[in-house]
């Protein structure tokens, strides 16, 4: 019984490729989108504040894109390093520059990632639609969310 489930750590793989096969088309998804903002910029500068907000928020989206692709990135990589391979998780120079030791510490850096995501998407809304009573409403939602994510972070660690 005991080697099954030892064996069965391989099923892992299929959430580490998922997650990989994900993160690289983020990646060149934004790649592409660089691209075309790029080109469009180049033709057609924004010549309002109206114009150079819209410009903004679209770079803020490409940025809460990559965060997503890097979470991604980070979810296949620690899963693989924790499950598959043999080699102890202090070796792995990628999981120590995340401080991922194990499974509750890829809990934890996924929960600080998510907040930071969600901070974005908040400034991403206050550029594009300004003071409005749903930015407030927002903005409390994901204080809400992040207190609470910080809270269970915090009650991880113990």
């Amino acid at each position: 019984m005991e080697n099954i489930f030892q064996t069965s750590r391989f099923l892992v793989v299929i959430a580490v490729i998922t997650a990989a096969i994900s993160s690289l088309l983020v990646y060149v998804s934004c790649i592409n989108i660089v691209f075309n903002i790029v080109i469009t910029t180049l033709f057609d500068l924004p010549d309002s504040a109206k114009a150079g907000k819209a410009l903004i928020v679209e770079l803020l989206k490409i940025l809460d894109l990559l965060l997503i692709g890097i979470t991604l990135q980070v979810i296949a990589i620690s899963l693989y390093r924790l499950f598959i391979t043999p080699s102890k998780p202090e070796e792995s120079k990628f999981l120590a520059a995340f401080n991922i030791k194990d499974f509750h510490d890829l809990k934890i850096t996924l929960v600080q990632v998510t907040s930071v995501v969600l901070v974005i998407l908040f400034l991403e809304h206050a550029v594009e639609f300004g003071g409005t009573i749903e930015t407030l409403y927002l903005g409390i939602a994901i204080a809400i969310v992040i207190a609470a994510s910080t809270f269970a972070w915090r009650s991880m660690k113990d």
